[in-house]
This record gives C-alpha cells, sequence and structure tokens, in this order.
C-alpha cells in the first residue's frame, strides 16, 4: 500500500496528525509533514504504509477536509 500527500493542497487543519504518527505539524509552515516520505513531484509526497498502519493511514485520507492524501492498494488502484 502506498500512501501519497498533496502538500500544496493542504490547508493546516492536522486532521491527519491526529489519525496516523506518520504526519507530523509543521507550524511554521502552516502545513503536516508526511515523515519518511520522498518527494515525488513539486509538493507531492510518497511513501509506503507499513501493514501495521494501513487502516491508520487510511484514516488520515479520509479525515482530511480537502482530499490532499490519497491511498493506494498493491496494484496501483486508489483506494481512498
Amino acid at each position: 500500500m502506498r500512501i501519497e500527500y498533496d502538500r500544496d493542497t493542504c490547508i493546516g487543519m492536522f486532521q491527519c496528525v491526529a489519525e496516523w504518527d506518520a504526519f507530523e505539524r509543521d507550524e511554521d509552515a502552516g502545513k503536516a509533514v508526511l515523515v519518511d516520505s520522498e518527494e515525488a513531484e513539486d509538493d507531492l509526497f510518497v511513501r509506503e504504509v507499513p501493514a501495521d498502519a494501513e487502516l491508520d493511514a487510511k484514516f488520515a485520507a479520509r479525515a482530511c477536509p480537502v482530499d490532499a492524501i490519497r491511498v493506494y492498494d498493491d496494484d496501483g488502484e486508489q483506494i481512498v
């Protein structure tokens, strides 16, 4: 499972931070940070989701009020 986070879309509500500890607050920027991610494109961060964190990653994506987080299964299909 893979998660993508669009930092440019983020409005800093930090709902994702409450759902999964892979997201942290960046108070200076007013946006979340996806820990241990790689920047695939400008402001688009990607990382693999550990098997024991799949539910948390889905909750983080669903909690985002601006849909800045997307979750994909191992076949590349978007599931959240």
